[in-house]
């Protein structure tokens, strides 16, 4: 029998507010250093931004304070572990996390066109990729969405920005508005509208992930 995540490690991530968030082996296409299990990282709501507002990163008024203090923390996680550190920022090149998501059982594309995770739903965000040398058992979740009849998320939205594809200039011009001033400060109407993982982020932190969209 193929063995689970190591204990040490879900005890390391939880202790900087961060979890497994899923998990698939690497395949040849994905052009790694080397075989093994890739571990999708993101945060552990809502222990996470206490953690991370803390930190060096986020009070040195230095540009992406967040991807640097993952920067460090996932890096020195994957140092201790024998894991090799991978970001979906700091491209181009960029790490095909979103096929990475799709591929671990846990993640699939929601009406609105975002991840959704079975656990943290539409607010599901990856702050690294720990790959692992050892082969971990497959997880498999259930999609959320299959049996979410009103698919709240598409008529949230204020500007209609989800009615075909993703209408990313009508999302920021209403963000940069008064009428805007929810979505800014408690986050995505649509995302908050899906009835999975409600209530974990904080509003601060709602707050600095919308402004770094802008």
């Amino acid at each position: 029998m193929l063995p689970t995540y190591p204990e040490q490690l879900i005890d390391a991530l939880s202790t900087h507010g961060l979890q497994a968030l899923g998990h698939c082996a690497s395949a040849p296409t994905d052009n790694l250093q080397r075989d093994g299990t890739l571990v999708l990282i993101g945060p552990q709501e809502p222990a996470f931004w206490p953690i991370f507002s803390q930190s060096a990163e986020y009070h040195d008024q230095q540009k992406d304070p967040l991807d640097r203090w993952s920067l460090r923390v996932i890096g020195d996680l994957a140092e201790k572990h024998g894991a090799i550190a991978l970001f979906p920022f700091g491209g181009p090149p960029f790490q095909p996390v979103f096929t990475w998501a799709l591929r671990t059982g846990r993640f699939w594309s929601s009406p609105i066109g975002f991840l959704v995770h079975d656990v943290a739903g539409l607010f599901v965000s990856f702050r690294g990729v720990l790959l692992l040398d050892d082969a971990i058992a497959p997880s498999q979740g259930q999609n959320p969405c299959i049996t979410c009849t009103q698919k709240p998320c598409i008529p949230a939205c204020p500007v209609n920005a989800f009615h075909d594809g993703y209408d990313v200039d009508s999302c920021k011009s209403h963000l940069r508005m008064a009428q805007g001033a929810d979505c800014m400060s408690q986050g995505c109407r649509s995302r908050r509208a899906c009835p999975i993982g409600q209530g974990n982020r904080m509003p601060a932190q709602a707050t600095h992930h919308m402004k770094a969209f802008l």
